[in-house]
């Protein structure tokens, strides 16, 4: 690891010990925001993976009614009713912190269900529908939120690792590297300087 470029002198000795302990306290600093944050991104995932199997169960039941339902009555009469469901889904946005980071987050507020069809063209297959519909909605609007912030934490985390070795295998090395130096330099001056006091006051003496 190559040194600074800095002349050894007692006062640029000072500067490069202050910037190693700013540098050493910055590198802890670092290390603990790097923990939290692969922690709260590893809560996240498992948040990701508990609505994937949601929304896969779902799915698995959400589908089968429709496909039943166009197969019992038609498709002709499954878009007459169709045409006749109106629902307003109110979707809020709202602040949310994690590990220290400001997210937005999005959340639907599901109607209550009304019938919007006459008795004659309700039926079981209709209901069940349009209430694992609505429960995908529920789940895919909260999947997309958590998405989004799981991408912008692993990519602070990806930063920070990023700053925590630059620190740890080029800033700090250099540094203490550029300390030593410094340090053996005004030593062996100090050295030299008594070896000379010593001559001269040893020909002083002589003389």
């Amino acid at each position: 690891m190559a040194r600074l470029n800095i002349a050894p002198t007692k006062s640029n000795l000072l500067t490069v010990k202050q910037q190693l302990e700013i540098s050493e306290e910055g590198y802890d600093l670092l290390e603990q925001k790097r923990e939290i944050l692969v922690m709260e991104l590893m809560r996240m995932v498992e948040h990701v993976k508990l609505l994937e199997r949601n929304i896969d169960k779902v799915l698995d039941s959400a589908y089968p009614a429709l496909k039943n339902m166009l197969m019992t009555v038609g498709g002709d009469r499954v878009e007459r009713i169709s045409k006749t469901v109106r629902y307003d889904f109110k979707i809020t946005e709202k602040p949310v912190t994690a590990a220290g980071m400001s997210f937005s987050s999005i959340s639907v507020e599901l109607p209550k269900r009304e019938l919007f069809y006459s008795f004659m063209d309700s039926f079981a297959d209709s209901d069940k529908v349009m209430v694992d519909f609505f429960e995908l909605l529920k789940l895919l609007t909260e999947m997309a939120s958590i998405r989004t912030m799981v991408w912008r934490l692993a990519t602070e985390v990806k930063k920070t690792q990023r700053r925590v070795n630059a620190l740890d295998k080029m800033v700090i090395p250099q540094t203490r590297e550029t300390k030593t130096y410094i340090e053996g330099v005004l030593e062996e001056r100090d050295r030299d300087n008594v070896f000379v006091l010593k001559a001269l006051k040893a020909k002083k003496q002589e003389g």
